[in-house]
């Protein structure tokens, strides 16, 4: 697991995060990695990899599920769990913007069902050497057509954090600036264009330093920098997340 005495400094200016688990530096540098991986930077200490990668050597990591959503190219998988799948009019609910479908949370009975399923990711994250889990989309219930509820994602988003925890995981809010993530017990967040949406604040009151931000557009990324650089840990990057793409740090 990451360690170091700058990290040890830095975690006693910081809200507390869930016993046993050690969240990720405040305001270190990020590399978003979700396209495919590559060889980390100098200035990096913290590496988003996707579950089916493998952690970067000497970096704070964290692994990243979609326990919201399902996964592009993942729809045999799913068909073979087709009443987890969310449904309107007999067809799935899409996330139209990336292609994926929500899955149904429901009913207490669905959200322990889907929780075993993600569960074993996270296992698999834990297993692999991750200090660090984070969860796509937390906001799905804003894409179901009314179907799911706020509670309903509060109440799922216990159970996987609930299962990081036991892992020794952190586990990361991702989406949803409104809400205090703290209070579900999520220890930091991945605000993906926060800067570009005004939402940055938000989560800084939520989780201080502890916030990795993600801009896609450089002129974000310039304003992102100028408000909190001095704060978080703020990366460019394009939206296919390629290996060979680019990297800006401020």
């Amino acid at each position: 697991m990451f360690a170091g005495l700058a990290l040890s400094v830095v975690l006693t200016l910081l809200p507390v995060a869930g016993s046993g688990v050690t969240p990720p530096p405040g305001g270190a540098d990020v590399d978003y990695q979700l396209g495919g991986t590559s060889r980390p930077a100098s200035n990096v200490e913290v590496v988003v990899r996707d579950r089916e990668a493998k952690p970067a050597a000497g970096r704070y990591n964290i692994c990243y599920v979609n326990g919201f959503q399902t996964q592009p190219g993942e729809s045999r998988f799913w068909r073979d769990r087709w009443n987890l799948v969310l449904k309107r009019g007999g067809k799935p609910v899409v996330d139209e913007a990336w292609g994926e479908w929500l899955l149904d949370i429901r009913t207490p009975a669905k959200r322990v069902a889907l929780s075993r399923v993600v569960g074993r990711w996270i296992d698999r994250c834990a297993r692999d050497g991750f200090d660090a889990v984070e969860f796509d989309n937390l906001d799905s219930w804003s894409r179901s057509h009314g179907l799911i509820t706020r509670a309903e994602a509060r109440q799922f988003a216990r159970h996987l954090i609930r299962r990081a925890h036991e892992r020794g995981l952190a586990a990361g809010q991702k989406n949803w600036a409104e809400l205090n993530g703290r209070t579900l017990g999520f220890d930091f967040a991945v605000a993906e264009e926060c800067g570009r949406y005004d939402e940055c604040g938000d989560y800084v009151a939520s989780y201080g330093s502890r916030v990795l931000v993600v801009e896609y557009r450089a002129t974000d990324f310039r304003r992102t920098c100028a408000a909190w650089g001095t704060r978080l840990g703020v990366v460019l990057r394009d939206r296919a997340l390629k290996p060979d793409g680019p990297r800006r740090w401020c």
